[in-house]
């Protein structure tokens, strides 16, 4: 009991403050709802997948899954891009199994195109490492890399969202299903429509179930943890230069002769990115280092975070948001107050 209290204490004096955001309680106690936050002002459209301040939330002690903090953690939910998520854990499988390495190149087929922005722009014929296509599948959210990775991985895209919807069933994702291996929706908001029935749904609980898996892959903070990184045009395709990462120094591209940078890439996890929305630990190292970010009209913002301190690591998800605003500032309270528990 004292020490549930002590705990309790700590979520209560979190260093974080961000304004409207609802504070988890009954921390190392059965997990209770936290009252809703006002809906801010750039809120948009509200629906079933998408509402503020977010469809559904829940946070963990990533080690043994132990929840801190749940609110309608089983909603429906659209993920998105964190969809890419179970892409990248498949391909990290796939690797530690010795079916191919990260360093492997990759030739992009037709299928390549069957995605818009973001994206890297790999065309037919071209080609880019695994290890290159994951951290654009990470950083620049690349919808053509998830798909060039896919059918790479399996032969073909409806191979490897079988293989998707398979592994999600392995993990107790219950509420999962998979239509493709990057979080577009079947129609985009421009009018492409795409080979898929509808759209990947999800839950906060069942994505919480996947990062804990993609945890158990050191490798995959690899990829989540870099902040910016360049494109680089090569003789034959691309690669892609970090420039830096959670805790790094900043590094320059150097280019060899015949190269071009493309373009500069940076993460659109604003809470491992952003100065303002930084946690620092006490030894003053940045906590944040993964994982994914998604966004589509139907379904609003939506982002897996993670970040850990002395030792400890904390699963924050919250999916369907409203806006962007509203989803990294109830991401950044959560992970904080995780962080502030676990580590008391």
């Amino acid at each position: 009991m004292k020490r549930a209290i002590a705990l309790a204490l700590v979520v209560s004096f979190a260093v974080v403050a961000v304004s409207a955001a609802p504070r988890p309680t009954g921390i190392r106690a059965a997990p209770r709802r936290a009252p809703a936050a006002k809906t801010a002002p750039d809120a948009g459209p509200q629906s079933a997948h998408r509402r503020s301040p977010y469809v559904g939330a829940i946070s963990v002690n990533a080690k043994n899954g132990e929840v801190l903090f749940e609110d309608n953690a089983d909603a429906a939910a659209y993920p998105a891009s964190v969809t890419k998520l179970m892409t990248l854990l498949l391909v990290l499988e796939d690797v530690r199994a010795g079916r191919y390495a990260l360093d492997a190149e990759v030739v992009a087929t037709a299928d390549a195109y069957k995605s818009e922005p973001s994206w890297v722009g790999i065309k037919v014929g071209e080609s880019m490492s695994v290890r290159d296509l994951c951290t654009a599948l990470m950083v620049e959210s690349a919808n053509d890399a998830a798909i060039v990775l896919g059918v790479h991985a399996s032969g073909s895209l409806d191979a490897f969202v079988a293989r998707m919807n398979e592994r999600a069933a392995a993990l107790g994702m219950r509420s999962t299903r998979y239509y493709n291996p990057n979080g577009l929706p079947p129609a985009s908001s421009s009018g492409k429509r795409y080979p898929w029935k509808s759209f990947n749904v999800s839950t906060a609980r069942d994505q919480m179930r996947l990062a804990r898996e993609i945890l158990r892959h050191p490798e995959a903070l690899e990829f989540t943890s870099v902040k910016t990184c360049d494109l680089v045009k090569t003789q034959g395709g691309y690669r892609i230069a970090v420039t830096r990462r959670a805790n790094g120094p900043l590094a320059t591209t150097a280019l060899a002769p015949g190269e071009r940078l493309v373009k500069q890439m940076r993460n659109h996890n604003n809470v491992l990115r952003m100065d303002k929305l930084k946690i620092i630990n006490p030894d003053g190292r940045e906590a944040v280092d993964g994982l994914k970010t998604g966004y589509i009209d139907a379904g609003g913002s939506s982002v897996v975070l993670t970040g850990s301190r002395k030792g400890a690591r904390a699963v924050v998800v919250v999916l369907g948001s409203s806006s962007s605003k509203e989803r990294d500032a109830n991401a950044t309270r959560l992970l904080s107050d995780a962080l502030g528990a676990l580590s008391w």
